[in-house]
């Protein structure tokens, strides 16, 4: 009998070939796309990065559950080095014949595949709310233990409060099976890793390209209104 992870894994795998046309369409009616929403939030992980100490050039990031690594390119120059995971072995096919320089790896869903104190900085961008509710715990602390001491985590997710999340979600074939979380969810999940100093800002309450259009974007970070929100926690 086929495990949750095997299941889900089969599933991304039936969408790799499809997977930037899927979200497209669910985000139509938008005007906006897939690579919009990649870029802006690349752009909030490289200032989110920059603000600490050492910045994010010199940063060494795994994207946990990178998919088909879109944004990769984006990202590539900007940090010090960038490896990616992924239960898909269909989509990591695709982020190794994009991005040959970077490390990719297939894994089970829960354990990653390096050793402890490996990475300065982690992020899931979009990706817990497809991780079964009782899996996530185990994920969030497995990622702990690859960050070094210091070390960053951010969960990029949906907002469930935003009509218009809502609505791309559930237009969405790859968002089906998808369990939203609030961001008392997130914080919970940092929280009972062991993460500290835990915070939460909401994105996209403006369309955020640029500089400028991110800072009034911040002007609205605290309240529930961005399509999306990014919780921070520090390997403490």
């Amino acid at each position: 009998m086929k495990q949750p992870d095997d299941i889900k894994a089969a599933e991304f795998d039936a969408y790799t070939a499809n997977y930037n046309e899927e979200i497209n369409k669910a985000l139509n009616f938008s005007g906006l796309d897939i690579d919009f929403f990649a870029r802006v939030k690349n752009d909030y992980l490289v200032d989110i990065l920059d603000a600490r100490q050492g910045g994010a050039a010199k940063a060494e990031l795994i994207d946990v559950g990178c998919g088909v690594a879109n944004a990769h390119k984006q990202l590539t120059g900007r940090v010090g080095a960038i490896a990616g995971i992924d239960v898909s072995a269909a989509s990591i096919a695709v982020a190794r014949q994009r991005n040959p320089g970077i490390r990719y790896e297939v894994f089970d869903g829960t354990h990653l595949p390096f050793e402890d104190r490996s990475f300065d900085a982690a992020f899931a961008i979009n990706v817990f709310h497809h991780v079964p509710v009782a899996q996530r715990p185990a994920l969030v602390a497995d990622v702990r233990r690859v960050l070094r001491p210091g070390g960053l985590f951010a969960i990029f997710e949906h907002n469930p409060l935003n009509p218009v999340t809502r609505r791309i979600v559930d237009t969405c074939e790859f968002d089906k099976d998808a369990v939203l979380l609030k961001r008392r969810d997130s914080e919970a999940l940092l929280q009972g890793a062991g993460f500290s100093d835990i915070s939460t800002r909401y994105i996209f309450s403006v369309p955020a390209a640029g500089t400028l259009l991110r800072k009034v974007d911040r002007l609205f970070s605290l309240l529930p209104f961005g399509a999306q929100y990014y919780t921070l926690g520090n390997n403490r």
